[in-house]
């Protein structure tokens, strides 16, 4: 059939992938944001009657998390029986029910059932879309892809914060109601793209369709069905699903030590998962993306207005440096950008928290001047705010989602995934929940609790976290089937930002093997290495060395 997919193949398919996997994490960024402008919007306030009610405001925004937590567990029981797009829809369609009921709300009661509802789809869709993208996605394109989905999510959050503060400007219900109904742009676009477009190959080789997975794969390769890296890959796919299925144990007897001999490591790459996701919320991201106008005015001291164009203008910044993590994401590999990025951070709350505490004990002293001394030092502190968004976005931004896509095997991803999103969700609740109280009573002190986890996660990442830039799914299928060291900073094969040469080798004798033995698939197989050189530099607009070059046509 020439006109599946509309014709689309290869480069063009796996764009409409990410088109689609993209607008769910934009949509995820705008909810993330516009609830942190319409908190502070007075008319929003008097209209449900919690002007003065801080511990309320607080639960009204932290709620949604609570929905998004009980989405991503519905995922983890129904993403391997409805599939990775038919979850994705229903997901929106439950989202939009919960977009009208707070359009639309007038009491306390309405607008936290509609944060609930909205919650659960976006649970729902936050579990599934990083998994479908990684599941029809090259190794070499899977990460940049993931981290361009995540710097969409920042898109849509810096979009929130502006137009929150435009609306700002407006008297009335419509200053709150219509950020809030713009989230219809994003899912009409979801509705629109996702029912078109393949499902991921190796949920279908789970379900025992090998046609169709085997055909996907020919399609995102923008070759034929004879082609040996399609057989290949898809050999490698089938093996690692029976193997898992062989040695496969419920979650509960994993979580009470029953492993079956053989396990893959299933428990630890599930925990590994959700370790990550933990790190990325435990890092104070939220304290700043739900509430850093009420952070700028309550612990800085600015005015509504300011506060509110400067969260607007961090979130550009935000955006802007976000992006060196595209092509740096499979360089430095995950590993490092953790490593990096936790590190920078800790920097950023400690500078915070010393110039908050400085800026305090000049105000204690009262006078003139020290007051505006205590002003002055106060919003120096600013600057730490918005380059703590820039270590964020690009090392914490994407990583943390990308991980468990990719950590875990293909019996438990969906599942893996769906328990990692509902770790971030979790945690995102009690920092959202903690925030407003944390800042009136802990004042700067709060800060103190970011600062220490950030510096923790640098030795936590070093010496558990294997690495999986540049791996195929499979490759680290067969690295825990080996039963590797809980310690990995001494494994070159779990530290390498490169592909190791094992798994080259292993796929070069396979390649061959199938070539040998069919002159069309040795055909083909040279006019994939000639597609895969022009998707690389052309498409991605991947600048790579000469070296790098020779490398990837020897791994072909």
């Amino acid at each position: 059939m020439k006109d599946r997919y509309f014709g689309l193949r290869g480069g063009w398919l796996t764009f409409w992938i990410t088109v689609a996997c993209g607008t769910d994490m934009t949509l995820f960024g705008y909810d993330q944001g516009v609830f942190g402008g319409v908190i502070v919007t007075n008319d929003f306030l008097d209209t449900l009657g919690i002007q003065n009610d801080t511990s309320l405001q607080g639960t009204i925004t932290a709620i949604y998390d609570i929905g998004c937590f009980f989405g991503a567990i519905a995922a983890y029981f129904i993403g391997d029986r409805l599939g990775r797009k038919r979850s994705v829809l229903l997901g929106t369609t439950i989202l939009s029910v919960g977009a009208l009921l707070q359009i639309t709300t007038y009491s306390v009661a309405q607008i936290i059932v509609g944060r609930v509802i909205a919650g659960i789809g976006n649970g729902i869709n936050t579990a599934t879309a990083p998994p479908w993208q990684a599941e029809t996605s090259k190794a070499s394109w899977r990460g940049k892809l993931i981290v361009v989905e995540l710097i969409l999510n920042i898109a849509g959050f810096s979009l929130s914060n502006w137009v929150t503060f435009g609306f700002s400007y407006l008297p009335g219900g419509v200053a709150w109601r219509i950020p809030l109904a713009l989230q219809f742009i994003f899912i009409i676009i979801l509705f629109a793209t996702t029912p078109w477009l393949p499902e991921s190959p190796r949920w279908l080789v789970k379900v025992g369709r090998y046609k169709e997975a085997e055909q996907i794969l020919a399609d995102v390769e923008g070759t034929e069905i004879e082609d040996p890296f399609v057989q290949t890959e898809l050999n490698e796919i089938k093996f690692a699903d029976e193997y898992e299925k062989e040695h496969a144990v419920r979650i509960r007897d994993l979580v009470r030590g029953k492993v079956a001999p053989g396990d893959p490591c299933t428990l630890r790459r599930i925990l590994l998962g959700m370790g990550a996701q933990a790190m990325q919320q435990l890092s104070g991201i939220n304290v700043t993306s739900y509430y850093l106008p009420t952070v700028l005015i309550k612990s800085v001291g600015f005015s509504n207005k300011r506060a509110r164009l400067l969260a607007a203008c961090n979130s550009v910044s935000y955006l802007v440096f976000s992006t060196i993590g595209i092509p740096n994401v499979e360089r430095w590999g995950r590993r490092k950008m953790i490593m990096y990025a936790a590190a920078g951070q800790c920097f950023c709350y400690l500078l915070i928290t010393v110039l908050l505490r400085y800026s305090e004990l000049y105000k204690a002293e009262g006078g003139v001047a020290n007051i505006n001394k205590s002003d002055t030092i106060a919003s120096a502190s600013v600057a730490f705010f918005f380059l703590y968004y820039i270590f964020f976005g690009i090392g914490f931004q994407g990583v943390p989602w990308l991980y468990p896509t990719e950590i875990n095997g293909l019996a438990t991803r969906a599942k893996g995934a769906a328990l990692g999103t509902a770790t971030n969700w979790i945690f995102n609740f009690m920092v959202v929940e903690i925030t407003q109280i944390g800042i009136q009573n802990l004042a700067w002190k709060f800060y103190i609790i970011w600062t220490v986890l950030n510096g923790s996660f640098v030795p936590l990442t070093y010496f558990l976290y294997p690495e999986t830039a540049g791996r195929t799914l499979e490759d680290i299928d067969t690295y825990f089937r080996g039963q590797p060291s809980l310690l990995v900073f001494r494994d070159h094969i779990a530290t390498s930002s490169k592909r190791p040469m094992e798994f080259i080798e292993r796929e070069e004798q396979e390649v061959h093997r199938r070539s040998s033995v069919d002159p069309r698939a040795m055909s083909l197989a040279q006019q994939h290495r000639r597609y895969s050189a022009i998707s690389e530099q052309g498409r991605l607009g991947s600048a790579v060395s000469d070296k790098e070059k020779e490398e990837r046509h020897d791994r072909v």
